[in-house]
């Protein structure tokens, strides 16, 4: 057993038939998940972008595991339309949907914008992964019990929620700070949870955020800073591996004990009080709010999920 990794799931249960979904699920992380889960008998969808190492980490975990329900889907957080098309497919094709796993994120120096003119790190870290989880929800429903998890990390005690520059689109380039983006998305994800499992109260669908450790991951490929990049060298071997990364997203997926337990986080397999922040309310309402005008959900609920409607969102007037 890895002496690295205080929390190991050690749950035996399997999840025959059950439907599984896990972005950025064919590297790292998300990739240990999806091949242990596969493992526990797992109907799986590797959701992501880049279809040649997605289908390449399919073909492996059906290898390894011997499951041959093991599926690949194109999905591009960065894009609100590959949210939507994705989603479309999956309500269409799929009869349930029981476990998904918002695992997929990047560690983005740059002050890059989308084609949605949303920040390329809070897209791919929050509002991409809200907008997914917003439309996927009836099915969720429909197939409780389910499980909604968001991969976080301890960074979002540092993280901080301005609603007049949620978007960063203040910050000169002298003054953005890349990795402020990134601590600000990981404090969204446990907002979001906080929110949404306030409204999911009595569904039968539960919602859970986790730390799942300093990983070695291709996440800090994304970092362009030297000292940091100095400092991840060094202490580089002192990180888990992705496999103990994944123990805690694995529990949250699979562990009875935490069945009925929504709204928490959890590190190393174990649930930790978050910051106040993290846990406030009314902050978390007005982020979700704030969050359903960004990525135009109103609109797209009444289009039903039409993919070929634009959202192009001017941030810039957006003020709360």
């Amino acid at each position: 057993m890895p002496s690295k990794s205080k929390g190991v799931c050690y749950c035996t249960k399997h999840i025959f038939g059950k439907v599984v979904i896990v972005t950025g699920g064919n590297s790292g992380i998300g990739y240990e998940t999806a091949k242990d889960l596969a493992y526990r008998g797992g109907r799986i969808i590797i959701a992501c972008k880049n279809e040649e190492h997605g289908i390449a980490a399919r073909d492996k975990i059906i290898a390894e595991t011997g499951n041959r329900n093991v599926h690949f889907r194109k999905l591009n957080l960065a894009s609100l339309k590959s949210v939507r098309q994705f989603a479309e497919d999956i309500l269409k094709n799929k009869k349930r949907i029981d476990i998904l796993i918002n695992n997929a994120g990047i560690y983005s120096s740059k002050n890059v914008k989308t084609e949605d003119g949303l920040l390329e790190g809070m897209q791919v870290n929050h509002f991409g992964p809200f907008l997914l989880t917003c439309l996927l929800l009836p099915i969720l429903k429909m197939s409780a019990p389910s499980r909604i998890i968001n991969v976080s990390s301890v960074v979002y005690k540092k993280g901080k929620i301005d609603f007049n520059n949620l978007n960063m689109e203040k910050e000169t380039e002298s003054s953005f700070k890349g990795y402020q983006v990134y601590y600000n998305s990981k404090l969204c994800n446990i907002l979001m949870i906080t929110e949404l499992s306030r409204r999911l109260e009595g569904t039968g669908v539960t919602a859970n955020s986790l730390h799942p450790g300093i990983v070695n991951t291709n996440i800090f490929k994304g970092v362009d800073d030297r000292f940091t990049k100095i400092v991840i060298s060094m202490f580089k071997c002192h990180f888990k591996t992705p496999w103990e990364g994944a123990q805690t997203t694995i529990y949250l997926a699979v562990s009875p004990e935490v069945a009925s337990v929504s709204g928490k986080y959890f590190v190393d397999c174990h649930q930790e009080v978050s910051s106040k922040t993290s846990r406030d309310p009314e902050l978390a309402r007005k982020l979700w709010e704030v969050s359903e005008k960004l990525v135009c959900l109103n609109k797209l609920m009444n289009d039903n999920i039409q993919t070929k409607s634009k959202c192009k969102v001017n941030t810039e007037k957006l003020i709360v």
